[in-house]
């Protein structure tokens, strides 16, 4: 099935995923992630948007985001990309494109999945087996949430600070939120929104946002509309 056309809702959490050509490395060493990371901090602030959550994964990346505009979220991404992917080539030797096509992401109702998928986000290296606790791993958001290290790129949606009246209570929170890890099931149904570009958040919430946005946001079902039998058009 087709995915449907980006949809941007500005002051709305975005999951967006960048992966790696061909699955390739997009990081190879501490200086990789340090320096996308500091161009993501940069070009976050001059585009409006707000990175509450992210992993860098050798291969591709997650990022939970809020663009004030329609257009910065779009703007962030290929400003990174003008400074990161020439970096990259020059370093290794290479030319031609990293990333494998445009980058793809998922509109987060926030009430109902922010907090599972900040979990979806910070555990991906815990589920590739690369860690066996998320704050074994230095190139994620974790670390901030969880109150061990801070972390300048993150601005807190309001989401986290219902968690608690304080830093700490936030933290342990978090923490106890996060001791359960995500169920199979859920991190399909996360996962197969973000790659099919769908919003991800309940019935309601799908209804009053494509009537916001005047434009379908779920793929149309297959097969020729439903219509009524002539005899029950003009029931008697």
């Amino acid at each position: 099935m087709a995915r449907l056309p980006r949809l941007i809702v500005p002051g709305q959490p975005h999951h967006v995923i960048q992966t790696g050509n061909n699955d390739q490395l997009i990081f190879r060493d501490t200086e990789d992630y340090q320096t996308f990371l500091g161009w993501l901090r940069t070009a976050a602030k001059n585009y409006k948007v707000a990175i509450h959550a992210y992993v860098l994964m050798p291969n591709h990346l997650h990022l939970l985001a809020t663009p004030a505009d329609e257009l910065g979220l779009g703007q962030m991404m290929q400003w990174i990309g003008r400074y990161y992917v020439p970096y990259f080539n020059q370093k290794y030797g290479r030319s031609g494109t990293l990333w494998n096509g445009r980058y793809k992401t998922s509109l987060i109702d926030a009430e109902q999945y922010f907090m599972a998928t900040c979990r979806y986000i910070e555990f991906n290296p815990v589920r590739n087996g690369m860690v066996a606790r998320a704050q074994d791993y230095p190139w994620s958001s974790f670390g901030h949430h969880a109150g061990l290290r801070a972390d300048g790129l993150i601005i807190d949606h309001a989401r986290f600070w219902q968690l608690g009246n304080t830093p700490f209570e936030r933290e342990a929170a978090y923490l106890a939120l996060s001791e359960p890890a995500l169920s199979a099931e859920e991190v399909a149904h996360i996962s197969k929104a973000l790659l099919k570009g769908w919003p991800l958040g309940s019935e309601q919430f799908q209804r009053t946002l494509q009537q916001r946005v005047k434009r379908q946001v779920l793929p149309a079902k297959r097969g020729r509309p439903f219509k009524l039998s002539p005899k029950a058009e003009n029931p008697e």
